[in-house]
């Protein structure tokens, strides 16, 4: 059963989160996350949508994503994201429907 992060995000520092954006994909790619989806910025269909960017990320299972998210690595990075925007985030697991 694969794993989707998905981020919601308010840019308040673009040069901050910049230096996110310069090491995330080398983190995360060891630990076989791949983008499935990057809106800048998205569409809203109905209601309201406060954000500029959506991210979904896929991970081949949970423990695939929490190894990356909770990793060293990821952790150092985290703090440029978090610095240079507002971001929401979920995990949301894909179950197997056969």
């Amino acid at each position: 059963m694969s794993s989707l992060f998905i981020a919601n995000i308010r840019m308040r520092d673009e040069n901050e989160y910049a230096r996110y954006l310069s090491a995330c994909d080398e983190v995360f790619a060891r630990y076989s996350g791949r983008y499935l989806a990057v809106a800048e910025p998205p569409v809203a269909l109905e209601g309201s949508y406060p954000y500029t960017k959506t991210v979904v990320i896929e991970f081949p299972d949970r423990a695939a994503l929490d190894a990356w998210y909770y990793s060293p690595e990821y952790q150092a990075i985290l703090a440029h994201r978090l610095a240079g925007a507002d971001c929401d985030t979920i995990v949301v697991d894909i179950r197997d429907r056969s």
